[in-house]
């Protein structure tokens, strides 16, 4: 059994992981999911070392989108963490933000259907399966798309300190139907990190169109744990 803490994306909470959890504890896994209030990074990260303090080592950090992001600093001077992996997620090194690094592709949907609202983000709920979960069941969809969160705009333009995954074993799960982050930027994130790469057929969100297979791919980074 391995402790696996996961950390959400933008527009979601830790329930996305739902599928995913159920997954990984028919795999003898314990799976805890982060939940972030999507106001600031810093307290985003924050939330996420509160949840490790809650979960004995050694720990496998999952990040999910902006969630790669969140991970790569809350797992800094966090000993229980022993390995990273990254679903589709946003890898900013020393100095970079999430904003900078999702203007270097194009190809992202978010842009086209972003919605601002009272000094907050959201997706249009019409397209959010276009944007985010094009390839989950219909039902799936709608209810992600009823369920996220707004976020606060400007959240992803804060700069990170040195990562954690210069020190850590790194996986990355890349999605390669994916509307959201450009397949092209995850994989020179992928790169950028020296990361074991996974590729999936899949749009941005695995978690709900394909969790065994989510699964299966944390299963296998846990290995790197001992």
């Amino acid at each position: 059994m391995a402790r696996i803490v996961l950390v959400h994306g933008l527009w979601s909470d830790g329930s996305s992981w739902s599928k995913v959890m159920t997954e990984l504890r028919a795999l003898g896994h314990d799976p805890v999911a982060a939940q972030l209030g999507l106001e600031s990074f810093a307290d985003d990260v924050a939330s996420v070392r509160r949840t490790l303090a809650t979960v004995a080592g050694p720990v496998l950090l999952a990040g999910w989108s902006y969630g790669g992001a969140v991970i790569g600093e809350a797992a800094r001077d966090t000993p229980a963490v022993q390995a990273l992996a990254y679903l589709a997620g946003f890898a900013p090194a020393e100095g970079e933000s999430v904003s900078e690094l999702s203007k270097r592709h194009s190809g992202s949907l978010i842009p086209v259907h972003v919605v601002v609202s009272e000094g907050h983000t959201y997706i249009n709920r019409d397209h959010f399966g276009e944007v985010i979960a094009g390839d989950a069941a219909a039902e799936d969809i709608a209810n992600a798309a009823a369920a996220q969160r707004m976020v606060k705009i400007g959240l992803d333009r804060d700069t990170v300190g040195r990562p954690a995954w210069l020190d850590l074993p790194v996986h990355y799960l890349l999605a390669n139907e994916d509307c959201a982050v450009p397949p092209a930027l995850q994989r020179e994130m992928a790169q950028g990190m020296g990361a074991t790469i996974t590729e999936i057929a899949s749009s941005h969100a695995p978690l709900l169109s394909r969790p065994r297979e989510v699964a299966q791919f944390l299963d296998r980074a846990c290995a790197a744990l001992g």
